[in-house]
């Protein structure tokens, strides 16, 4: 079993060493400034350009990610945290920051893995966060969004 499928299922870390529960209990502050979790939380078919070794997943893995009721489980879960520190965190609206490639991220993987109910469920609650902001997100990341 391959390591992202172990960390996904809650049963290996990831390449820090940190399990699937220590990276979702890191507090906003290390959220915001860590920047090799994202990758094992929402992975995706291409190598991370920030990040170096991260997990790229294989049309395999993504058939054992999208099959494994404990890895969707935790996927919901990782996507619920992200949108937690969004909702808390006013940093990332503007109209450039790095949150913005790591929403695209989120959005794709949780297309991939999860489904376009969960992709789409994310996305707009980002952008009603953007809305109650008064819209500071720049016009790119808005239709990265919308692309993913």
């Amino acid at each position: 079993m391959s390591a992202l499928v172990r960390f996904l299922a809650g049963e290996g870390p990831d390449a820090a060493g940190r399990t699937f529960d220590e990276v979702l209990a890191l507090d906003d502050l290390l959220i915001e400034r860590r920047h090799d979790f994202i990758q094992w939380l929402f992975p995706l078919t291409e190598p991370s350009a920030a990040v170096p070794g991260s997990p790229v997943l294989t049309p395999d893995l993504v058939a054992k990610l999208a099959a494994s009721p404990a890895a969707q489980a935790r996927l919901e879960a990782a996507a619920a945290r992200m949108l937690a520190f969004y909702e808390r965190s006013d940093r990332w609206l503007r109209p450039a920051d790095h949150n913005h490639l790591r929403i695209t991220r989120i959005i794709r993987s949780l297309r991939l893995l999860v489904g376009d109910a969960a992709a789409d469920r994310f996305r707009r609650r980002i952008l009603e966060r953007v809305a109650a902001a008064g819209a500071p997100v720049g016009a790119a990341a808005l239709r990265f969004w919308a692309e993913a």
